[in-house]
């Protein structure tokens, strides 16, 4: 791409606007996990889709770490999308992996993308793995000419954003990558109220619609609808023969809908004070030991959340088959922080 086409490109004074006034407390409502259920027009049941969202460090700054998994067959063919971003709380984007494949008959079209913030520079590095060979491209953007700039997986969390406050402000027009990693037009907009039936339930859901424009090839837009605490309700792109839809009432975080929530039940303790004074002492012991793991690991929430939430969804026979099959994407994950010259380094 043209120097000079990528300074014609601008994101609106409203949209960056819309950036800077998230607050802490916006991104922390946005905390939690979706689980969507992929099928055809007909209602056959095709694959599995989940985004979560959970605070973070990446190299001593507090962040939010974003996956979001797309697995299924389309026409009888296996396809699959994994995002794994670490995003400011500006929600600039510190470092994104995504990773695209499609298994053909033949052959595997494989594409990686790595996206990470150095000094005062964008980095992208694209690498494309099909019959032909592996070809590698990179592109390098000073943060100056991308400002609002949303990726895929800062898209995420601006979606939940708008939807827990269920309006989305006029000209709301972002920089973003078309598919093709070309530096576009990004544009939200209102799709207003419907109603869906989720489990046995109707429920109100919130709709946004976002467009990001091509040069070469036509727009992609996706429509996205929620509930009202942020929960995607379901996402499609139009034109896609595939849909993304909730299946179940999930536990809503503002109190809304209540009844669903299981009521609390009492622990009942052995009688015997001292097998309980013993129980408590090895209690807090292991919760300081995993709770420390954990704290140096944040990934390890995300990572365990969907692959639970998946598998009672899916309830397979074969629970050894179904985790090799969801794991197998993060199998050539990078670690964080490491320099992008390193090809290795890409999902």
């Amino acid at each position: 791409m043209e120097e000079n086409e990528t300074e014609e490109l601008k994101a609106f004074a409203n949209a960056v606007e819309f950036i800077h006034s998230i607050g802490s407390r916006d991104l922390d409502d946005c905390l939690f996990a979706d689980s969507l259920v992929t099928v055809s027009e007909s209602g056959r049941e095709l694959g599995d889709f989940s985004v979560s969202v959970t605070k973070a460090s990446y190299n001593e700054e507090i962040c939010y770490l974003l996956h979001a998994n797309s697995h299924g067959t389309i026409d009888d063919i296996p396809c699959g999308t994994s995002i794994e971003a670490y995003i400011s709380r500006k929600l600039e984007i510190l470092e994104e992996n995504h990773h695209e494949f499609v298994k053909l008959e033949k052959q595997t079209v494989d594409r990686k993308v790595h996206i990470v913030r150095q000094d005062d520079q964008l980095v992208v590095n694209r690498i494309i793995s099909e019959k032909e060979g592996v070809k590698t491209q990179t592109h390098t953007f000073p943060l100056s000419s991308v400002k609002g700039f949303v990726s895929e997986a800062s898209n995420f969390l601006i979606l939940r954003i708008l939807a827990r406050q269920k309006t989305v402000p006029e000209y709301m027009t972002f920089l973003s990558f078309d598919a093709e990693m070309v530096l576009s037009k990004s544009v939200y907009r209102a799709l207003g109220w419907k109603k869906q039936m989720i489990g046995e339930e109707l429920v109100d859901i919130f709709g946004i619609e976002r467009t990001v424009s091509s040069a070469k090839d036509s727009s992609a837009t996706w429509h996205c609808y929620f509930m009202p605490d942020g929960h995607l309700a379901s996402r499609v792109q139009l034109g896609s023969p595939a849909i993304m839809k909730l299946l179940h009432l999930p536990f809503l975080l503002d109190g809304v809908e209540k009844d669903h929530m299981f009521e609390k039940k009492p622990l009942i303790w052995e009688e015997d004070m001292e097998l309980y004074s013993k129980f408590l002492d090895r209690k807090e012991e292991l919760k300081a030991d995993y709770s420390s793991y954990i704290r140096q690991h944040p990934e390890l929430k995300a990572l365990m959340a969907d692959f639970l939430q998946f598998l009672l969804l899916r309830k397979p026979h074969d629970v050894f088959s179904f985790a090799r099959d969801f794991f197998a994407p993060f199998a050539s994950q990078s670690p964080p922080g490491k320099s992008c010259n390193d090809s290795q380094n890409f999902p």
